[in-house]
């Protein structure tokens, strides 16, 4: 024990005197646009980084996203942060530059500091220091600074798929109040269209509107929820109807086309063939209304295509994993003591990472995600820059 609070006096120590450099670096990723998945110039400015601080390879994948890694042992721990962000919506709905940001009271308050560019400066520096007090022995790390925003788990998929990495533990940097988060709740994604036919609307009794077709669907979904699976860990299903389009020659015309979109939120004990079938119930079997499963398969800003369905798994790494211990173990040793471990209410890249690679993950990361994709996106600088000896500490305590 002598030993542990001995070396966690010292990471704390030189973590503090690289704080100015830590804020710094957040405050410059926070600086560089990163909406719709374009995250080359945000890469780049990671990568300068990792290169100032020693990392023996830096290189962007095929995707586009940029990968660092310190060290070549035989066990891989990699820790992942999605440097893209959602767009700003109205600048007018911002009182300051969400790109500038502003800090007051200790938080700073810029588009993607809590969602997630605000983990990014803890990993690297974090790695960088693990490696220079010898914690990274027999490990190969990696930081993998993603495009996740753009759809869930599928910069993950390509990197052990086509690139050829696969971890064996992750550490999730998506926001989780400094605390260890070891699971969420799946979802699926899917589109019910309706056709009809169009006349005009002075004449509408001669169409069939599209719209109208999908109004009792829709009620019938808005009251499901009570139906769906519940679990004590993961929490009650979720389904939400998050868009409408509607194909019409005019506005003065009935409609022929209109689609719905629908996200699922799946707890255990729920799959991906049951949620879809409880859908499928609603809307029944006729041939003027189609339920279907979306597909992703839209190129990167590098061109690289990665098909995949939308379907993204619920997981929760068990209590007693050595990853789950590791991480709690860091945080007693850190703080004194360590609430029990959490999920995240959203998704994150655990979805491939657990749900479908079943490679163990955790997360840990500043900042709360109640505050993610709103015009007041924030991060304490203080758990910024705290967070930055919990990724230099793990490594130690997973060795044994």
């Amino acid at each position: 024990m002598a030993d542990q609070q001995t070396l966690v006096s010292s990471i704390k120590q030189r973590v503090a005197a690289q704080r100015e450099a830590i804020i710094q670096f957040l405050r410059d990723l926070c600086a560089i646009p990163s909406a719709d998945s374009q995250i080359k110039a945000v890469g780049e400015r990671a990568a300068e980084e990792m290169r100032k601080l020693g990392f023996d390879e830096v290189r962007f994948d095929k995707m586009g996203n940029i990968l660092g890694r310190i060290g070549d042992g035989p066990k891989k721990l990699l820790y992942d942060s999605h440097i893209d962000t959602v767009g700003i919506g109205d600048p007018a709905a911002w009182q300051w530059d969400p790109f500038q940001g502003k800090i007051e009271d200790g938080i700073f308050y810029a588009r993607g500091a809590c969602d997630e560019k605000g983990s990014t400066p803890g990993m690297i520096y974090g790695l960088a220091l693990a490696r220079e007090m010898g914690l990274l022995e027999g490990f190969s790390a990696y930081y993998f600074g993603n495009m996740e925003e753009w759809c869930d788990g599928i910069a993950c998929h390509a990197l052990v798929e086509v690139e050829g990495i696969r971890p064996d533990f992750v550490v999730i940097g998506e926001p989780t109040r400094m605390q260890v988060y070891r699971g969420h709740k799946g979802r699926i994604e899917m589109k019910i269209t309706a056709k009809g036919r169009s006349a005009h609307a002075a004449s509408n009794h001669l169409g069939d509107n599209a719209i109208y077709k999908l109004l009792p669907i829709i009620d019938r979904i808005a009251n499901m929820e009570p139906e769906l699976g519940d679990d004590p860990f993961l929490g009650h299903g979720k389904i939400t109807v998050t868009d409408m389009t509607v194909n019409t020659p005019s506005i003065n015309a009935v409609p022929d086309e209109a689609t719905i979109f629908i996200d699922r939120r799946m707890t255990f004990g729920e799959t991906p063939e049951s949620a879809l079938e409880q859908v499928r119930v609603v809307v029944g079997d006729r041939p003027d209304v189609k339920l279907e499963m979306l597909f992703y398969d839209e190129p990167s800003y590098t061109g690289f295509v990665f098909p995949v369905e939308k379907i993204f798994p619920s997981w929760a790494l068990p209590p007693e994993h050595e990853l789950v211990h590791a991480g709690q173990l860091a945080l007693k040793l850190l703080n004194g003591s360590a609430p029990e471990a959490g999920k995240w209410n959203f998704s994150t890249n655990g979805i491939y990472w657990m749900g479908k690679a079943g490679i163990p993950s955790i997360g840990f990361g500043p900042g709360d995600e109640i505050h993610a994709h709103t015009t007041i996106d924030q991060v304490k600088l203080d758990d910024v820059v705290d967070a930055t000896a919990f990724y230099a500490l793990l490594p130690a305590l997973l060795k044994g």
